[in-house]
């Protein structure tokens, strides 16, 4: 009877977290989702297997033998991937240092831990030092070969396939784990001495027959290592300035650098990639302006000069720091008698209307150009 009420109150609980998260995915998708195969999808059926999982860990916490011993570890790890879910996806967080703490462990720690829990499930297999330290080593390894296999794939290197695939990985690894200790006998099953270690830390500092000057060393490292803990996550969540730039590039229809629409028809429809990308360390208001032009070549002086401009298109593109925006550009062309598209980027600086020509060109702060052949299809 205990057992069952046991598992109801569990059951309730992965309910409660189910319906947390849906609020959560709900909210995101009414902002981002435009289209039924969003992020947020992508999301929600991650959320709904950490839960069962999670529900399928607690419900064996009523038939294993002491099971917060055995089954804590795993059952941290997969509470610890919902967290980073959270922080790395839903506002504010994703906004916050909070993201950067949080997600940490998922690259360094939480692939590497789950290996080896499923790799040496017994308790005399590896010590828990070298437990902690081959995670370290295996999540190192691990996570750049996934990022590699992403690059070859149709999803790329992106932050929502490298979450998946790395929370997936984790949690396929915990199961395994879970599975193989389950098979072992009582004294066998490995266990974080959570108790033992709290006994011996705290032995460590405060020995009852320690002089004063010994608590004081103790206490004086233990500030030590956490000052550099602290150190080396400021230095992580709030890296150096690098460089400030902005990309600004041309892609064909296809969204590849390739195929771009050279071979004009006059009154043709074609199709542009304009891709901006904001690396100034602040947000920036961009003005992009598109042009027809023809320009010669002087052999006599080996220099080219421009003869004609023509005003395509004017618009303008808001972006924060590390963003970027590829925006799908529609031109028609009407005359003949031009030789290049130009594409001109402008940031807070914009010149007047009666700078023309080339001192146009070099008052931008980014400039591309196709050159283009235009013939009459009628």
């Amino acid at each position: 009877m205990v057992n069952e009420q046991k598992k109801l109150i569990l059951f309730i609980l992965c309910i409660a977290f189910l319906a947390i998260f849906i609020g959560f995915i709900s909210l995101s998708a009414s902002n981002i989702a435009n289209s039924i195969l969003s992020i947020s999808s992508y999301l929600g059926i991650l959320f709904v297997i950490i839960a069962l999982v999670i529900f399928i860990f607690l419900n064996k916490l009523t038939t294993v033998e002491n099971p917060q011993g055995v089954f804590a570890d795993l059952i941290a790890v997969l509470i610890w991937l919902g967290l980073t879910i959270l922080c790395i996806f839903f506002p504010p967080l994703n906004s916050s240092i909070i993201r950067v703490i949080i997600a940490l462990p998922i690259i360094l720690f939480l692939p590497g831990y789950a290996l080896i829990a499923a790799l040496f499930p017994q308790r005399d297999d590896i010590d828990v030092i070298e437990r902690i330290t081959l995670s370290f080593g295996l999540s190192i390894t691990v996570v750049p070969l996934m990022g590699l296999v992403l690059n070859y794939t149709s999803w790329g290197m992106r932050l929502e396939p490298v979450v998946i695939c790395l929370v997936l990985f984790t949690i396929i690894l915990d199961l395994a784990a879970a599975h193989r200790r389950m098979d072992l006998a009582p004294e066998h099953q490995f266990m974080i001495p959570f108790r033992q270690i709290v006994q011996k830390a705290r032995g460590t500092l405060t020995p009852p027959s320690g002089s004063r000057v010994d608590r004081a060393l103790y206490f004086l490292l233990l500030f030590s290592i956490l000052i550099a803990v602290a150190a080396t996550i400021y230095v992580i969540t709030i890296p150096k300035e690098g460089e400030h730039f902005t990309e600004f590039y041309l892609l064909g229809e296809n969204g590849k650098a390739a195929d771009y629409s050279q071979d004009l028809g006059m009154e043709t429809e074609y199709r542009l990639i304009i891709g901006i990308g904001n690396h100034e360390y602040r947000n920036v208001t961009y003005l992009v302006e598109c042009y027809l032009m023809n320009m010669t070549f002087d052999p006599e002086t080996n220099v080219s000069h421009l003869d004609t401009m023509r005003w395509l298109d004017t618009f303008s593109v808001d972006l924060s720091h590390n963003t970027t925006r590829e925006i799908p550009w529609k031109f028609t062309v009407s005359e003949k008698g031009y030789n290049r598209l130009e594409f001109l980027l402008f940031n807070e600086t914009v010149p007047n209307d009666k700078t023309w020509f080339m001192d146009r060109i070099n008052a931008s702060y980014r400039d591309l150009h196709l050159w283009i052949h235009i013939w009459n299809n009628n």
